[in-house]
């Protein structure tokens, strides 16, 4: 089964065990949700109008923990520790998992350094075994090359996360852009179609010209072949036009006596 369609189970069974629940009790179905290891969409959970109706209320942090795993990072984590739960282990993981999700959003060579920085991570075998273990191997969430020379990782693929709200302006522009685009493609295409479709028009006619004026040619030679040969039989069988090979063999010879000087 692949990353797609096992995103889209999860998110189905959360969003339908959630549904049904109001304050505290969505505190599990946030929990398990946020530590499930082969989840890493929450927008769909946080759309729940039941979800949203816990903003402002003493539950608020249940709500806050899954914005946290929807657009956060580690260091997101780190600087609001103190009015957030403590992350249990698997959530922990998680979130460096999504931290590396967004910082190859940005950047496809992320320097050891950074991502030491931003994942807490200790040292640089620490770094590699968790991108090699834990984003590409076990997840397939992240693709790329440890360089160790140049000590970066060279991000080839990388999933998506949910869009943060801020986004949605820039990425809805840059469809409208791409819709533009696309439809005066549609249009240059269509144009292109139509001149071909022309030129084939007019290349037929032009090889149907050239067919009737080949045609024409051997008509018009074959009337004259017709023509030059009944000359010839007209002109063999005209009386004395030509003398009978028999008839002239019959006629006496005439002798002649020789001359004397």
């Amino acid at each position: 089964m692949d990353i797609e369609q096992k995103q889209e189970e999860l998110i189905d069974h959360f969003v339908k065990q959630a549904s049904s629940l109001t304050g505290s009790a969505l505190s599990s179905v946030v929990s398990d949700a946020t530590s499930h290891p082969s989840l890493f969409a929450f927008s769909e959970i946080l759309a729940l109008p039941n979800l949203l109706q816990l903003e402002g209320t003493e539950n608020a942090v249940y709500l806050d923990v899954l914005r946290l795993f929807a657009h956060g990072t580690w260091s997101d984590y780190k600087s609001n520790a103190g009015r957030l739960p403590q992350l249990v282990p698997d959530q922990a993981l998680k979130l460096r998992q999504l931290t590396v999700l967004t910082l190859a959003e940005t950047n496809k060579i992320l320097p050891y350094d950074q991502l030491m920085q931003e994942l807490d991570v200790a040292n640089v075998r620490e770094l590699e075994d968790f991108l090699i273990n834990e984003c590409m191997y076990a997840m397939g969430i992240v693709r790329g090359k440890l360089d160790q020379l140049r000590k970066c990782f060279e991000v080839q693929f990388a999933a998506g996360r949910d869009p943060r709200p801020e986004q949605l302006g820039s990425m809805i522009q840059t469809l409208s852009n791409w819709l533009v685009t696309s439809d005066n493609l549609l249009i240059s295409i269509q144009e292109k179609m139509s001149w071909a479709d022309k030129m084939t028009e007019l290349n037929k006619q032009h090889k149907k010209e050239i067919e009737d004026k080949v045609e024409d040619v051997k008509r018009a030679y074959s009337m004259k072949a017709d023509s030059d040969f009944r000359g010839h039989e007209e002109i063999y069988s005209e009386p004395g036009g030509v003398m009978d090979y028999e008839e002239d063999r019959s006629r006496p010879k005439r002798r002649r006596h020789p001359i004397y000087r």
